[in-house]
């Protein structure tokens, strides 16, 4: 006998990042500053001190209670938020496109909406075979089949595998539904080129003239781009989209105004056609309705403050920080290259990812530097390091100790 419903997964989460980071801790309380703690995918200063933006939240302290209590203006999110969400995260890709705009609790409530909303479940869903763990929970919770693209070829992006993933899928179902986190993927911190981008639209509007296709793309660290004036032109590449493919842009604010816990985020859909981008409306519409309700109004409102009457110091202040992500990547890569330490190819972003082909070998690695008082994430055929959450002077030698407990672990 059992309460929950027959299809229900009852196995326990494991979360990979939360585990290890309490571990992380009571290790801190043992051996403070010998420990090299680079678990949490959360922008830390030099002082070890998580970073939180003082234009954002400077305003957001004089937000009054009245209207941090206060519901939504509407379940779709605040009007002034979802005009402001578009404006950002468009920027200048000059668009064409038919587009809306639906409020979420952080990129991830965008991501697993679509994951309910274009796909029945027995369905499969095309998914990057090293990505963040939570997409194949989305996919398990909505009973959907998992098919995995391999990430790079020859250290670029592995255009061909995703083609195969996506003629397999095309075979046995009516549309095709695939996930890219991009720019500054998590857990490698590549970006995709504008000419990979422009073949894989080519390649997207070719399989369109059999099925429909569905883009999630998932831009959670987009707004710590190294190159953040060009960082969306790759978007102008979807005007270019036939009728019959649409895109969905996940966007998150909990990195790019460093408020985690504020949950909020948005779904952006793009098309051609209004009424395809209002029927996907329609659908998200009721998911945000039936599962969150609401967005928190502050966070909202806040937001379009800042993007529009404090533009110009937040992106000063945000600058800073991605100065020094780019100062401790340029130091970790420059190790890893002088000790052969095998890593993905990175181009920006919080995460850089040691290459482990075997998975039970990541286990025992892992295991290893924690022994090391080095704390790590696991991830599909790899060894993720958030340099995010790391000050330069324990980046420093890092690459090397990594390596060195390679060499030593079968």
């Amino acid at each position: 006998m059992t309460f929950t419903k027959k299809s229900a997964n009852t196995v326990p989460i494991t979360d990979t990042v939360f585990k290890v980071v309490l571990k992380a801790r009571e290790d801190k309380k043992k051996n403070g500053d010998a420990v090299i703690d680079a678990t949490l995918g959360a922008l830390f200063d030099e002082d070890g001190k998580f970073v939180t933006l003082k234009t954002v939240f400077r305003h957001y302290d004089e937000i009054s209670p009245e209207v941090k209590g206060a519901y939504a203006a509407d379940f779709t999110g605040n009007p002034g938020y979802r005009e402001e969400v578009y404006r950002w995260v468009s920027g200048p890709a000059d668009l064409s496109l038919a587009h809306s705009v639906i409020a979420s609790p952080g990129g991830s409530g965008s991501v697993s909406s679509c994951f309910d909303a274009f796909l029945d479940p027995g369905e499969t869903i095309i998914l990057p075979e090293i990505g963040w763990v939570s997409y194949q929970l989305m996919a398990m919770q909505y009973h959907l089949k998992v098919r995995n693209y391999e990430l790079f070829e020859n250290d670029k992006f592995a255009i061909n595998s995703l083609k195969e993933a996506v003629r397999d899928v095309m075979k046995t179902q009516d549309r095709v539904v695939l996930v890219l986190n991009d720019p500054c993927h998590n857990p490698t911190g590549y970006s995709l080129s504008y000419e990979e981008w422009q073949e894989l639209v080519l390649f997207l509007n070719e399989v369109s003239e059999q099925v429909p296709v569905i883009l999630v793309d998932d831009i959670a660290y987009i707004d710590y781009s190294y190159n953040l004036q060009n960082s969306r032109n790759y978007m102008s590449c979807f005007n270019a989209f036939t009728d019959n493919v649409m895109a969905v842009i996940a966007f998150s604010c909990s990195k790019s105004l460093t408020s985690y816990g504020l949950r909020c985020g948005a779904s952006i859909v793009l098309a051609q056609k209004e009424e395809d981008v209002r029927e996907a409306e329609i659908v998200l519409e009721k998911t945000a309705r039936s599962i969150w309700s609401n967005i928190p109004n502050a966070a909202m409102e806040n937001f379009a403050w800042v993007v529009t009457e404090a533009k110009e110091p937040y992106l000063e202040e945000k600058e800073k920080y991605i100065n020094l992500l780019k100062q401790r990547s340029d130091i970790f890569l420059a190790e890893a290259k002088a000790c052969a330490l095998p890593i993905y190819p990175y181009k920006e972003g919080f995460f850089i990812t040691v290459i482990v082909d075997d998975n039970k070998r990541v286990e025992r690695i892992h295991e290893e530097l924690m022994r090391r008082h080095i704390y790590t994430v696991t991830v599909n055929k790899g060894i993720r390091v958030a340099i995010c959450s790391l000050p330069i002077r324990k980046v420093t030698g890092l690459a090397k100790k990594i390596k060195e407990v390679l060499d030593t672990t079968e």
